[in-house]
Order: C-alpha cells, then structure tokens, then sequence
C-alpha cells in the first residue's frame, strides 16, 4: 500500500510545484510586445476563424490553436474577452508537461537522478518565466522532449505505436518553429555518436518512413489551417528564406556574444541586483565530466546532444534570452548525472536541495519579484508598466468624446493594440508618422514624432509621459476641453 504512495508521492509533488510556478498570477506581469502580437492574432481566430501562416515575422500555428480550446472553456470568444491569464495558461501548461516528460526521459539515470532532473526543471528561472510567455519557446522545448520520450521507446521496445507517435512530435515541433529541425539533428547526431547505427532493415524502413509521414501530415495540418489554407504548406517552406537571413545577418539588433547563453547560467550583477545559477551550472558541467569518463551511453548522449545544441544557438549572431530554455533539459539531466555519482545518498540529497533552494531563490525574483525590471536577463526589451494604463486612458477620452479618434502615432506601438482591444477598431488608429490632421480624442505619440504630432496639433493639449519600454517613451496628448 505505502510503496505506491511513495513511489508516486514525490512525482506528483514535483509537478504540483512547476504548474503552480507556472500558472500563479498569470497577469502580473505586463504582456511583452510579441505576446501582444500574437494574442491578437489569437483574437481574429476566434472572432472570425481565419488564420494565415505568416512566413515572414510569426512562427508556428500550433500556439494560436492550442489557445484557442482553452479561451472557449474559458468563455472568451473575441479578442476584447481574452485576458493574458487565459493566452498565458498554453505554455504555462505545456511548461509543466515539459517537467513530466523530462522525468520519463531520464529514466535510465535511476527513479532519485530522474527525479532530480524533473526538480531542476520545474524550478529553472528560464523554463518558469518563458512558462509564462505567450509565445512559441516552451511549447517547441515540450514536444521536442515528447519527441525523444517516444523515439527512445520505440528504440527499446520496436513497437510501431512509438515510431509513429514520435513522428507525431516531430510534426507538432515543425509547426511550431522553423528551427525545430536543430534540435532533432542536435539529439540525432548525439545518438549516432554514442549508438552503433541500426543496419537498414526492410522494417526498420517501413517504420522510419512512417514517422516521416506523420510528421509531415501533423505539419502539414496546422500550416494549412486544416486544409482551410493550403498556401501556408509553401509558406512553411518559404520561412527559411527569411529566418536564415535573420540568423546570419548582422543587422537585427539582437546581435549577441557567442558566449551569450551560458552567460545567463553564469553570475552578474545589475543595478544592485544579483542574478546567478552557479550551483545549477557547475552541476551540469559535473555532469559533463562524469559522462565523458564514465561508460553510461544515456549521460554521454545527453552532454553531446547539449553540447551540440550550445554551440548551433551560439554560433549566429541573433540571439534572444527566450531560447535559453532549450538548455535547462539537457543541464538538468548532466546535473542529475552529477547526483547519481556521489558518494553517498545524503550527500546527493543535499546537494540537491542547496541547488533546487538557489534556484527557487532565483525564480522568485525573476518571475514574481521584477518580471518586467530591465535588470532581469529573462525580461528582453520588456514592456513597462506604464501600458497598463492605456486601455481607462483611451476609455476615459472616448467617454468625453464618443465620435472622436484615439491616434497613435509611432514608428513602434506594440504591445498597445493588445492594451486597446476593448476599443472599438473604428475608434483607434496607427500612423508610422504623423499624418496632416493629428487631432483626436487622445494622442499617444512617439518620443522621436513628439516634436512634429505637437506642431499638427490645432487645439490645446495638456502632455503628459508614458513609458512603452525601457529606452522608448511615448508623449501622450489629451485636450485640455477634457481635463477636469
């Protein structure tokens, strides 16, 4: 009777912990422009069904239609309806299925190194506050892990079920980001390194070709829209165009170091706050070194597959602190590694527990403490909080004048869309520069359009300042007729 409680007692502990990391207080903090972004395209699926691969500046459908069940359980069937909790709870839930699937993956390191692993991960300041971004990221971390769960089960059992399921992945990674192929061939590589490569058998074949088939079939699902718009199977394709362009290019102004990613597992200081996953690193690097002097073949193709995997994500110049949540599963298993070899049981308890205690202690302030501080490496060209007041500003001035004209005028606006959703569309406008009448209800103008928003005004304006992010400041213009 106690061996089963025991047994799953721990399991369930540890996912209560990363669902509730990733699910408590959603909306605490302000939606980040691509959030915003794609939480309006989230918007015209549900008011009008249509959704369109966009090849050039959005990634994968599977997020917008993983949404879109949760919003109608939710009882949110427009835009105006959705909220960032009900957008947020997608990834938030895939992050914490991410956790179960690393526990299954890590198997052959033992049920307490296995364990550990899924504890690193569920408490990983990176994998806890991307849980939480609508965006892409997490989603691909989790059917990437679903991916080599099943692959690895088919590798032991030969049963067709887990080819064809993991070809299923495959297809759900493909739809989620064009770059899903780097960590296929990342963790394909690593096991053609470490495993004797099967002989090609007639079965073999037959089973290759049908995960392909899968794969190609899911991906092809969602691109098409389910067959409501088949031009985004050639988008699909076309994306690499321009995502390669983006990766090599140094143009982007998201160009970083190569040591960039293991820099945000490192230790630094900013503004007074300390920002460090030494234990969680040193751990992994442990890990590194135990797998390379020892003959476990799961170690030794995890340190490959994670080796592989930092140097493809370093090597261009574009990089983006999202994509560091690729790293935590493969850090997590090396520093498991690292647990199974010491010495002793209590030894490996402690170690663990001062590890997971640093991580949690990161998290907080990370996640719930300064989720929107420029400070935080997690928070990449954060939104203020200051947009949080735009949807009673814009509210309040269509209230005074209800045939007026809410503008915004900016070379740059997102996330205000988002924050403006309540409005009605015909009541707000977007303009990259100022147009020849610029008088409305409100004026919601960019720092660098200030100058000439303010000589197209013909009325009087009172001006008040709203931050949109670190570095970019809106001035925002509200007729003195409507001041109190």
């Amino acid at each position: 009777m106690f061996a089963p409680l025991s047994r799953w007692l721990p399991i369930a502990f540890v996912a209560l912990a990363a669902l509730w990391l990733r699910t408590h207080d959603l909306a605490r903090r302000p939606m980040h422009a691509d959030e915003a972004n794609q939480a309006v395209k989230l918007g015209e699926l549900l008011e009008h069904g249509r959704y369109a691969f966009d090849p050039r500046d959005h990634h994968g459908p599977t997020l917008y239609f993983f949404a879109l069940p949760v919003a109608w359980l939710r009882g949110e069937t427009t835009l105006a309806a959705l909220t960032e909790t009900t957008v947020r709870l997608v990834p938030a839930v895939a992050g914490t299925l991410g956790v179960l699937l690393l526990l299954a993956l890590a198997a052959p390191l033992g049920r307490g190194p296995a364990l550990a692993a899924a504890a690193l991960m569920a408490v990983a300041p990176a994998s806890v506050y991307y849980s939480r971004y609508f965006i892409q990221e997490t989603l691909l971390v989790t059917f990437t892990l679903a991916l080599l769960v099943c692959g690895r089960r088919w590798w032991v059992t030969g049963r067709t079920a887990w080819v064809v399921a993991a070809g299923a992945c495959a297809g759900l990674m493909q739809a989620t980001k064009a770059s899903a192929p780097l960590f296929a061939a990342a963790a394909l590589v690593a096991l053609l390194l470490v495993h004797r490569a099967r002989p090609v058998t007639p079965r073999l074949a037959r089973d290759l070709t049908l995960a392909f088939t899968a794969a190609v079939l899911v991906a092809a699902l969602f691109y098409s829209s389910f067959g409501t718009h088949l031009s985004g199977i050639r988008d699909a394709v076309a994306t690499y165009t321009h995502a390669s362009g983006r990766a090599t290019t140094g143009a982007s102004g998201h160009e970083k170091p190569f040591w960039y990613y293991l820099s945000l597992f490192g230790w630094h200081r900013a503004g007074g706050l300390l920002w460090q996953q030494l234990a969680f690193s040193l751990l992994a690097l442990a890990g590194a070194i135990v797998a390379l002097a020892s003959r476990q073949k799961f170690l030794r193709w995890a340190a490959l597959a994670t080796f592989l995997l930092v140097v493809a994500l370093s090597l261009p110049p574009y990089k983006t602190p999202w994509h560091a949540v690729h790293l935590v599963p493969g850090f997590a298993l090396l520093a498991a590694g690292a647990l199974a070899a010491l010495p002793s049981r209590g030894l490996a308890l402690a170690v663990a527990g001062g590890a997971l205690a640093l991580q949690l202690t990161q998290t907080n302030l990370a996640v719930f403490l300064r989720p929107a501080d420029a400070r935080n490496p997690f928070a990449y060209v954060h939104s203020s909080p200051d947009v949080r007041k735009l949807r009673e500003l814009a509210e309040a001035a269509l209230a005074r004048q209800p045939a007026g004209i809410i503008r915004v005028i900016s070379e740059e606006y997102w996330p205000i869309p988002w924050y403006l959703r309540t409005v009605p569309a015909a009541s707000v406008g977007y303009w990259p520069a100022p147009p020849a009448a610029c008088d409305g209800a409100l004026v919601i103008a960019s720092a660098t359009q200030a100058v000439a928003v303010r000589a197209g005004l013909r009325g009087d304006y009172h001006e008040s300042y709203l931050g949109l992010r670190p570095g970019f400041l809106c001035v925002v213009f509200t007729p003195v007729s409507a001041l109190p």
